[in-house]
């Protein structure tokens, strides 16, 4: 993977440009600038509290922004007239619960939302179901019930479900942190090879290791600022205090 450093023409897929965002009294996010490249995989990492979720959740308008834009795939989010419609079809995002209806098959989970919004044909929609379970490995489960899967598997047919709306880009927030070591792999390999195919994907994680071998561009927040951004190098020499504390406290 490139550097986006190295290749300035890369079309600008995620742009963020002074983005404040405040719960009450609380400013949890002071001023955010971040720039995303398509095919560039970033990885969002600092402690609790940093403003790294709510600022994915801004990105995707789960949350509206106080001050500040935020442009995505041609969508100016911050302008009350964005067609939520059409943004939410350029962007999936997958959280650290599934959120899986329990009363649908895993195919039917997968295919509720093309067959809602794009209006697919169900014959349609089942062959898209069956190539996206087949790409996160989980195509010969389409019969079962989420209950009847591991934690592991329910994410990555979450990921699945998101995959199954063809976005643009892909955002990630701690999507391993309620899963063990083991499941935790099943669903960092399914994101490397989204990684690899070219995805665009903007991840919150706390795996260090995970985001130093995939991630083009490293973003440490905190205090509810970018404190410190670079290629995955800066985990190793930190220029900041912060980033230097953040990361022996990860050892």
């Amino acid at each position: 993977m490139h550097s986006v450093n190295e290749e300035p023409s890369r079309e600008i897929v995620v742009s963020l440009e002074g983005v404040y965002k405040k719960f009450g009294h609380t400013e949890v996010l002071r001023g955010v600038d971040m720039a995303v490249a398509k095919g560039q995989v970033v990885a969002i990492i600092g402690q609790s509290g940093s403003g790294k979720s709510t600022a994915l959740r801004c990105i995707d308008l789960l949350e509206t922004i106080d001050a500040g834009s935020i442009t995505v795939c041609g969508h100016e989010v911050h302008k009350p007239g964005v067609d939520l419609r059409a943004l939410r079809q350029d962007i999936g995002i997958v959280f650290q619960s599934y959120n899986l209806f329990p009363h649908l098959t895993i195919e039917e989970n997968v295919m509720l939302a093309p067959r809602a919004v794009k209006k697919l044909a169900k014959a349609d929609a089942r062959e898209l179901a069956h190539r996206v379970l087949n790409q996160v490995g989980l195509v010969e489960k389409a019969g079962q019930y989420p209950d009847q899967l591991s934690g592991g598997q329910q994410q990555r047919v979450a990921i699945a479900r998101s995959l199954a709306m063809e976005p643009k880009v892909m955002l990630f927030d701690e999507v391993t942190s309620a899963l063990d070591p083991k499941l935790t792999g099943e669903v960092l390999r399914v994101i490397e090879d989204l990684a690899k195919k070219g995805m665009t994907m903007i991840m919150v994680t706390h795996e260090m290791n995970f985001a130093r071998r995939i991630a083009d561009t490293i973003i440490f927040m905190n205090e509810g600022k970018v404190w410190e951004k670079g290629e995955a190098g800066i985990l190793n020499n930190p220029h900041t205090p912060e980033l230097r504390e953040f990361m022996q406290n990860e050892l």
